[in-house]
């Protein structure tokens, strides 16, 4: 009913806001990626993997990015399987960090980042392939 032009407090009503997430999940805050987490891909895009089994010796360079292979060096290769006397000793190592290097550099990577796993410390073969990788021109991004 409307008085003088104007609508009566009856004719008033409130809806409440309809969300997606109910008051408790309101009141939380969000959970969101930190700053390093969100610029990390951008800041160190091409990442060093390397995986050691029994057998082989394998190592990769991605692009964080786009998930896309820069680089591959194995032990496992027809062309190292036939030269190498042994496929996973340091020899071995030296070898496949040449070979990222030099692919790397093909491909115009000249840094990589290399994160270490959980509990994994850099020495022994791990530590050969990386100082080999560096000492052909390729620099590791802190």
């Amino acid at each position: 009913m409307k008085v003088n032009g104007m609508p009566s407090k009856e004719d008033f009503v409130v809806q409440a806001a309809w969300t997606r997430r109910s008051r408790g999940e309101a009141a939380k805050r969000p959970s969101r990626k930190s700053w390093k987490q969100r610029t990390d891909m951008f800041m160190r895009p091409f990442l060093l993997n390397v995986f050691f089994s029994k057998k082989f010796i394998h190592a990769k360079v991605m692009h964080r990015g786009t998930s896309k292979v820069i680089s591959v060096a194995t032990t496992n290769a027809k062309d190292l399987r036939t030269t190498l006397p042994s496929l996973t000793d340091n020899n071995a190592c030296r070898e496949i960090g040449r070979l990222i290097a030099e692919r790397s550099k093909e491909a115009d990577v000249y840094a990589l980042a290399y994160e270490p796993r959980k509990g994994e410390r850099i020495e022994g073969k791990l530590g050969i392939v990386l100082d080999t990788i560096q000492q052909n021109g390729i620099i590791f991004v802190d």
